[in-house]
């Protein structure tokens, strides 16, 4: 389970932990991308992204079955998603890990303009974007065992 906010390098890191591990990755991002484009508009966004974690929450259980591990970048910023996908491996007899992505928000925000130069598979992320999705943000609790991937240039 990848966690961070924007910018911080979850995808990154995410294909770098399917390559070490080996892994199938699932990143609802470049699946939005696919189907609905680099930015969907704003009155379609939520739902186009339900969608996506519909078929994403439908299938890496699968994959688990089938006997690999998964590397779900999903950003994991509400509690409720982190519980819900700890409990869908625990009944799969799985178990997980949550590696928190973390950098500056200095870092973060250069990122995303960067990338909104050449987005290749990442959705356009405005400035105002940034700030505004901040408030949907959920920091990892106490009780929540993660292990911290720093990702500031070093």
């Amino acid at each position: 389970m990848v966690h961070g906010y924007l910018g911080a390098g979850k995808t990154t890191f995410a294909k770098r932990l399917e390559a070490e591990l080996p892994a199938v990755r699932f990143s609802p991002d470049e699946w939005m991308v696919t189907l609905y484009g680099h930015d969907p508009p704003a009155q379609h966004f939520e739902n186009y992204l339900s969608r996506v974690f519909a078929i994403a929450h439908d299938t890496w259980p699968k994959v688990t079955r089938g006997g690999l591990d998964v590397v779900l970048d999903f950003g994991f910023w509400s509690r409720r998603l982190r519980d819900q996908v700890r409990r869908m491996a625990a009944e799969l007899g799985g178990s997980t890990r949550i590696y928190a992505v973390l950098c500056s928000e200095q870092t973060a925000r250069a990122r995303c303009l960067a990338r909104n130069l050449d987005l290749g598979g990442s959705l356009f992320i405005a400035p105002e974007t940034f700030d505004a999705l901040r408030s949907r943000f959920q920091p990892l609790g106490a009780d929540e065992p993660h292990e911290v991937v720093p990702t500031d240039p070093r």
